[in-house]
């Protein structure tokens, strides 16, 4: 079952790029053969996300979510984009942040707790997708210093938060109504 969804997923992703380039009068197709993936012939790089498999590393783990896909196309470098329906289980939050992203989010009443350690999540995942960490990698680098700005604005429909690190500066957007994280 999950692996036909996966599969779906997969082929929905790819189907919605199409419908995309087509909208956007882009000719072109996607290389699979390395990450981060790139279009062919303008080189524009392109990033998939899809939810509703189950996933035992998440809290509801019994319940399957609703089916979503999303894909973002960046021009200049990579971007990352994750979806996500399901809150992260507090005990895998434990493991896999760092000291300091434990020590504010122990601040925060369970619900903001809850919910924050969700977007972390999505911000590390799409932050692995740019720069090709290990899951393992990419979960234990430290965001704690965005934390704030997602508690201050987690009324808001749109978060933007700059975010510079010895590498380069990207822009995290999380969109609050659809669940899903870009960073550019």
């Amino acid at each position: 079952m999950a692996r036909r969804q996966r599969e779906q997923q997969r082929q929905g992703v790819r189907h919605l790029l199409q419908n995309l380039l087509k909208k956007l009068d882009i000719e072109d197709t996607l290389d699979e053969s390395s990450f981060p993936y790139r279009l062919i012939n303008s080189k524009y790089y392109v990033c998939f996300s899809h939810t509703g498999a189950h996933d035992k590393n998440r809290s509801n783990s019994n319940k399957t979510s609703p089916s979503q896909i999303a894909l973002v196309i960046s021009h200049h470098r990579p971007a990352g984009i994750d979806i996500e329906h399901n809150n992260v289980a507090w005990h895998v939050a434990q493991r896999f942040y760092s000291d300091n992203e434990i020590a504010v989010l122990q601040t925060l009443p369970k619900n903001q707790r809850d919910y924050i350690a969700k977007l972390l999540w999505q911000i590390k995942e799409s932050f692995i997708k740019i720069h090709q960490y290990t899951l393992a990698q990419g979960l234990g680098i430290d965001y704690s210093d965005v934390i704030p700005a997602l508690t201050d604005d987690m009324n808001k429909d749109l978060i933007t938060i700059s975010h510079t690190n010895d590498q380069s500066n990207h822009q995290i957007a999380v969109l609050q109504a659809d669940q899903t994280v870009v960073v550019f």
